[in-house]
Order: structure tokens, then sequence, then C-alpha cells
């Protein structure tokens, strides 16, 4: 596995810690910034919001770019972020910063799974993308609680520069540890990446993304109060017990990691089905303490460990470049955006058990979704071993169905370089070049 990904997940860590540290330090924001709670947590919503409709054009702006250049400069904007955050006199400057740092934040999600599917052979790329991914996991479990006693210790403003100092240092190390990749060709790779995200069948993958995040963060989103006012845990064991689930999210990506590669579709389905089981059983079960826990330690085993498994999915179905793995950070976080705002309209309605029920009617959607490339391989296998298969996985050291396209073009598909780096550019006349 090359260094570069646990780099690339440095970098997620940083960014993801930045993402959730709003939520743990509420009541201190809103009373320095002198405003109400709420406004507070409609940081979190804008947030997502910029993440989803801002990041894919950065993303685009950068394609141009060498992959290392773009993770650099995204670095630099992201910290222009979270140094404006640091030093808000009001809320609307905080706001502007949070939009900052939420479209920044998905373009290096996108830019790095593309260049960690660009660095690693096709038979363990799909290790590679949950290397990446535990940054998003570590972030949730240990980046959060970090960030809010850093806050409740030193205010709120301490925070957001302790995050700024991760970022320094994930920036710091990355000319270290991510190799240099030439620009992208001068032709085509732009509209090829723009004509893939018109194919009918990756929307379709796409969006089974979004339902199978969404049915996880519709739970998620309200574990607090449905762990305190329904199960009846008092709030000092909350924590724990959300410590538990960050566990069992990086145990679960790590598994998950290990299969996503042959099984995709197979793991993509039973973590579909295992997380409508566990989310029916939360919501039947919920009053009881003992089973309650289990179910919640369900959920983060089967829930958003499900990365690997949909990154390796989109990519086989488009391609490993930048803006196709941006565009499908926008669904996932759709997805977060959906669970948590219908939960707050059914808890309304249904109270706190509603959204455990809206979770599971989404793992629902996310099963329709499989069914028709579920029927194609089907017909594949009926069909007798000469047919070629309809989906995903493809045979180890294949090529994707079309070649990525973006920055990092030079290496998907094939082995990172003998020595850890790629040469600054292709070399005329070689005969690597003319098989390229």
């Amino acid at each position: 596995m090359p260094r570069a990904v646990y780099v690339l997940a440095l970098g997620i860590f940083a960014m993801v810690t930045s993402e959730f540290v709003v939520a743990g330090l509420m009541p201190q924001m809103a009373e320095g910034l002198n405003v109400s709670v709420p406004r507070i947590g409609f940081l979190i919503t804008a947030f997502a919001v910029a993440m989803t409709a801002g990041g894919p054009f950065l993303a685009l702006a950068l394609t141009r770019l060498p992959p290392r250049t773009a993770l650099m400069t995204l670095f630099a904007v992201f910290l222009a972020g979270n140094v404006l955050a640091a030093v808000a006199t009001g809320y609307p400057v905080m706001l502007a910063a949070r939009i900052v740092t939420g479209v920044a934040a998905q373009a290096f999600f996108g830019v790095s799974l593309s260049l960690a599917a660009a660095l690693t052979r096709p038979e363990v790329r799909g290790r590679a993308i949950a290397v990446v991914m535990n940054g998003l996991m570590l972030g949730t479990l240990l980046g959060l609680p970090l960030a809010t006693v850093v806050g409740e210790r030193y205010g709120w403003r301490a925070a957001f520069w302790a995050i700024s100092g991760l970022t320094l240092l994930a920036a710091a190390v990355t000319p270290f540890g991510v190799p240099r990749t030439p620009r992208p060709a001068a032709t085509g790779g732009l509209r090829r990446e723009l004509r893939v995200l018109r194919r009918p069948r990756l929307l379709l993958t796409l969006a089974t993304s979004t339902f199978v995040i969404g049915a996880t963060f519709s739970a998620f989103s309200y574990l607090n109060p449905i762990l305190t006012e329904v199960t009846g845990f008092d709030r000092g064991t909350v924590p724990l017990l959300l410590i538990a689930y960050g566990a069992a999210t990086v145990v679960g990506n790590t598994v998950v990691g290990r299969l996503a590669d042959r099984y995709a579709l197979p793991v993509l389905t039973a973590g579909l089905l295992l997380n409508l089981a566990f989310l029916t059983g939360f919501a039947l079960l919920a009053h009881l303490p003992v089973p309650a826990v289990a179910l919640l330690l369900g959920v983060g085993l089967v829930g958003v460990t499900m990365n690997p498994a949909m990154v390796t999915r989109v990519q086989r179905t488009g391609n490993t470049g930048p803006l196709v793995n941006t565009v499908h950070s926008s669904f996932i976080t759709s997805g977060v955006i959906i669970g948590s705002a219908v939960g707050a309209v059914v808890i309304e309605a249904w109270g706190l058990r509603a959204p455990l029920w809206l979770g599971a009617a989404l793992a629902v959607a996310g099963l329709a979704t499989l069914l028709p490339e579920l029927s194609a391989a089907r017909r594949s296998r009926a069909a007798g071993p000469t047919a070629r298969p309809a989906g995903p996985p493809a045979p180890a050291g294949s090529a994707a169905p079309e070649p990525a396209a973006g920055p990092v073009p030079c290496a998907v598909g094939g082995p990172a370089p003998a020595h850890g780096r790629v040469s600054d550019g292709p070399r005329t006349g070689s005969s690597r070049t003319r098989r390229t």
C-alpha cells in the first residue's frame, strides 16, 4: 500500500474534524457570536450544502492541475476558511467561513479518492480507498471529541485554531508522501468526464450511495436524544456509546475495504439488508438498553462503512477521475442532508423513533436501486461462463470501463512506480509512452 494513501487519510481527518466541530460546541459558539443555538445548527447545514453544490465546481476548476498541486491548493483554501472561522467577529463571517471550508473539503475528497485509485493496483484499490476513508471514520471517532475538549477548555476559537494547525501538518507532509504525477492530457479528459456523468447507470449507482448514507444518518443525527429520552441512558453515558459506535465504523470500514475489490455488489446488498434489519430492530426495541446498544453497534458496522464498496462501484461504472469522485461525494453528502432534515420533520410528527423507521425506508430504497444490476448479474450467470458479466466486480488487473480523466490519468489501472514516485511527465519517445 503506497504511503500516499495514509497521507491523504490525514488530510481527510482534518477536514472531517472541521465539518463536525460545530456540533460539539453549539452553546459556546452561540454565546460567542450572540445568536441562537438553531442558527449555529444552520452552520452544519450550510457546510453540507456547500459540499454538495460547490465541491464539484471547485474540482472542475482544478482538473488541469497536477493532483499534488490540486491538493496543496485545496489545503490553502481550507486553511483560509478555518482561520476565518477562528477570527470571525460575527455570524455572517462565520457562515462565509463554513461555506469556504465545505467547498474545499468536498473537492479534496474527490481528488484524494481519484489519486488513491491512480496509485494502487486494481486488485487492492478497495483496500486503498478504505485506508483513505479511515480518515473519515477517525474524524468521527477521535477528531470530534478532541476538538470539543479543546473548545470547552480554551474557547471555541481555539478549536478552529487547532484544526488549522492540523491542516498545516497535513499540508506539510503531503509533498513528502504524495508523488508527483503529470498534468492531465491536453484534450479530451474533461469532456470525457462530463459525458460519463450523463450515463443512466452511473446516476443509479450514485443514487445507491445517497440512500445508503441517508439510511444511516437519519439514525445517527438523532442518536443523542434517542439514547437519552427513549432508551433512558444518562447524558454522561452517551459520549461513550458514540465512541463505541465510531470504533464499530473503523472495524466495518476495514472489513469492507478488504472485500470491495472482488465483491462490491454483494457487499452493498448484504450491508443494506443488515442495516434494514438493525434499524428496524432499533426502532422496535429502542426502549431496552441492551438490545438498543447492540443494534446501534450493528448500524455502525454496516452503515457509513459501505464507503469503500460504494466508491469502487462508482469508479467501475464511471471512471476514477476527480470530477466523478467529487460528484459521488456530493451524492453522499445529499444522503446526510436528507437523513437529518427529513428526520427532523418526522420527529415532529411521530416522535423520536421515527428517524429509525425513516432509515429503514431509505435502506429499502437503496436495495431497489441495486435490483437492475442484481438481475443483470443473475442473467449473466444463467447464460453460462462465456457470457460477459454485466457489472462489477471486474477481474483483477482489468481496466475500468473508461480510462480515468482529470488530474490523475497516468497510473489508473496500473501498479505504483517501483520507487514510490511518478515521473514529472511522459518521456517522449519511450516505449512506456508509446504503450500509453
